[in-house]
């Protein structure tokens, strides 16, 4: 098959010279839609910057110099979105919404798009978004958000944005964007089925079932085909004409005015009346899903003429030939080639990043200003609790009390999950949360892991500090990409421009005594320990908890950070240290923000316990054993941070150690374990004895059987033995 682009260059040079142009609807003029001729020359030279820009990906990578060529061709109608929108709307955007960002652009002086997409293209350090590490679209200054992932994954967290705007306006806090703002996020036909996408829905349905705002614009781009997977002309129709709550809104994605059109009554709808609204947007795709796709594997000549015969370009040219002539229509065209080509020109030289240090820079992002804290009345919040402060007390409660001064201290902190609210979760962390500080703060959400990571994402792009919980980490699994391919990689495909910290909290780990089976005693964290950037945490000791919850919150807001926070459940009552009665596992809330330490060490000796979560009673009960029966002083270790490892600390408690063993609760592969072997082999010498006792690669089961599959004060005892 020959050159389609050229045939598509060609044809609208051809159709154009001779008149030779789609027949527009008579129910459009410039005048009723508010619009002067110059604003439709001008969403036509956006639709031309978008098509030249698609030639020039595929001439970079025919030359070795480009990366990229998923292109926008078919989809320039999106250019009269931009035009209907106000600069302040966020945008989520699907990858092809070329013609959208070059009309955007125009309302931003000083913004040379043209330039910084071709940076984009040729993954230069110099590229303002992503600085090389992915093309993108995306701007600070245009409030569009990179997505580098547009498989429905970022419509969770649209709605989540949309939800803020009027909970920051209801809870008095500095929004970053107007009040009156609305949220575009747009999509291909294909996504809709996706997981991701369908929670988004629901959500917003949720939402407005309870009565609450949600000024969002849906915008599916609905082109026909999933790269090969033929679309059935009604499934969107028919999926989103008849949703509740979803205003359904249609128009003919290659026809500039119809679009514009469709937009205004979508931007009514999502403006004055703050509700959800589904356009479907109906358009071609041109030049394939992307440069490497051949098309006629699974397209015939003929559909693929057909298809292009409806060019978007050549539907604006029949608008425009009614106020100038076709050369000038031709010529502007050929102009904005000429320019993308001389732009590419002056960046012939630019560089793309080449050290492993520059690659990585971006995956913490920059500290910003302190964070002022609020002095409030902590009694009259606490209320019947404070009397009780003084008193010995659980993880549980401890992290109650630690989440109570912080909500008080940082008053855009949001607490949402299934059932935090008036149950005050599952085992009652969160109790009394939303009695001290009100429906707004602390938010009952509906089950889906998604919605509510999602939901948490889109909070924190405007400026909120959400602490979402999922209600046990098996259900994480649900809706991890949420964190690994939303949250996590935000800060580095931006610069750091664009963050989303918060604080998540999990449920975790085993040792329930035979409740719940394998769903609610997940011992596995290998799929949170390899996020770049992301920090791990998790409490043992109700001394220790208050201080790392503030450390975790401290790092969300003054230094952008996505910290996780793994909460042992078993440990949430554990009263206990070595015999029953004892209290040993008690201690007084610490209401002093002491010093956090990543690591904490009980006890002296050769011989190093190390360990973390339900580990740390284990080690503590055969130290204490150990040393009543055969007098072996033994130190135990207490890791609270499990990612990004702090080797430098372990290992100064590891140097001059005989024997350490590591107590790891997670499975033998894949595990916490592992990593820390391989830190200590290549960094002790002379190297001790090291072993590991962890969980089986199994499952938990139901009942008592656990015990068979995860380590024990006995394994831990029996190893040391061997030792002395």
């Amino acid at each position: 098959m020959y050159d389609r682009a050229d045939a598509l260059h060609q044809q609208f040079l051809e159709r154009v010279d001779n008149k030779k142009l789609p027949n527009i609807s008579t129910k459009f003029s410039l005048s009723n839609l508010s619009l002067q001729s110059e604003d439709l020359l001008a969403l036509f030279e956006s639709q031309c910057y978008s098509r030249h820009m698609d030639f020039m990906a595929r001439k970079l990578k025919s030359q070795g110099r480009g990366y990229y060529t998923i292109g926008s061709s078919g989809h320039e109608g999106n250019a009269a979105i931009a035009r209907a929108f106000q600069v302040t709307d966020m945008a989520f955007l699907h990858y092809r919404s070329g013609a959208f960002m070059f009309e955007r652009a125009r309302k931003i002086a000083g913004i040379n798009y043209t330039r910084d997409i071709l940076l984009s293209l040729m993954a230069s350090d110099q590229d303002p978004m992503a600085g090389g590490r992915h093309k993108v679209f995306g701007s600070l200054a245009l409030n569009v958000p990179p997505q580098t992932s547009t498989i429905a994954s970022h419509l969770p967290k649209a709605v989540g944005m949309a939800f803020s705007l009027r909970l920051v306006k209801e809870l008095q806090l500095k929004s970053k964007l107007p009040n009156d703002s609305v949220v575009l996020c747009s999509f291909g036909d294909a996504s809709v089925n996706h997981a991701s996408a369908l929670s988004a829905f629901n959500t917003a349905s949720w939402i407005c079932h309870g009565h609450f705002p949600l000024p969002i614009v849906f915008i599916c781009e609905d082109n026909g085909l999933g790269i090969s997977v033929p679309t059935p002309s009604d499934w969107i129709e028919k999926q989103f004409s008849s949703k509740p709550f979803l205003h359904y809104l249609s128009c003919n994605g290659c026809d500039v005015l119809d679009v514009y059109a469709c937009a205004k009554a979508a931007e009514k709808i999502a403006r004055q009346r703050h509700e959800p609204v589904f356009m479907h947007m109906h358009t071609e795709r041109y030049l394939g899903h992307a440069g490497t796709d051949i098309e006629s594997n699974y397209r015939s000549l003929q559909d693929i003429k057909s298809a292009e015969e409806k060019d978007p370009l050549l539907y604006t040219a029949a608008y425009l030939i009614n106020f100038i002539d076709k050369d000038a229509i031709i010529q502007r065209y050929k102009n904005i080639g000429e320019i993308i080509e001389k732009e590419e020109e002056i960046l012939m030289d630019t560089k793309c990043l080449d050290t492993a240090k520059k690659i990585m820079h971006s995956i913490i992002p920059p500290k910003v200003k302190k964070y002022k804290l609020l002095k409030k009345d902590r009694q009259a919040c606490f209320g019947e609790d404070y009397a009780l402060l003084e008193r010995p007390r659980t993880l549980a409660q401890n992290i109650n009390h630690t989440l109570t001064d912080l909500m008080l201290e940082y008053q855009n902190i949001i607490v949402l999950g299934e059932d935090v609210g008036k149950a005050g979760g599952v085992y009652h962390v969160t109790a009394n949360l939303q009695k001290r500080f009100g429906p707004a703060r602390v938010l009952d959400t509906l089950l889906d892991e998604t919605s509510i990571l999602g939901t948490a994402i889109g909070m924190a792009h405007n400026g909120l500090l959400p602490m979402p919980e999922i209600q046990f980490l098996a259900y994480y699994h649900n809706a991890e990409d949420q964190i690994r391919g939303e949250a996590a990689t935000l800060p580095f495909f931006s610069q750091g421009q664009f963050t989303n910290p918060m604080v998540l909290r999990i449920p975790s780990f085993a040792y329930q005594k035979g409740f719940g089976g394998h769903f609610h005693n997940d011992n596995s964290i290998s799929v949170l320990r390899d996020l770049p950037g992301v920090i791990v945490l998790c409490p043992s000791h109700p001394q220790n908890a208050p201080g790392l919850y503030r450390e975790a919150m401290r790092l969300a807001q003054d230094e952008r950070r996505l910290v996780i926070i793994l909460e042992p459940i078993a440990l949430y009552a554990q009263k206990d240290l070595l015999q029953q009665g004892d209290g040993g596992w008690l201690h007084p809330y610490n209401q002093v923000h002491e010093a956090y330490e990543a690591v904490g060490t009980v006890g002296e000796g050769g011989i190093l316990l190390i360990t973390y979560g339900n580990g740390h009673l284990l080690a503590r009960q055969a130290q204490a054993q150990l040393h009543s029966e055969q007098g072996l002083t033994i130190q135990v270790m207490d890791l609270r941070c499990l990612a990004p490892l702090p080797m430098e600390t372990i290992l100064k408690y590891c140097k001059g150690k005989k024997n350490i063993l590591i107590v790891d609760e997670g499975r033998r592969s894949g595990s916490l374990s592992e990593g820390l072997m391989a830190n200590l082999m290549e960094s002790l010498d002379p190297l001790p004895s090291i072993e590991r006792i962890t969980g089986e690669d199994c499952f938990i089961p139901l009942g008592d059987q656990w015990q068979c599959l995860l380590p024990s004060k006995d394994a831990i005892i029996k190893q040391i033995r061997q030792w002395s």
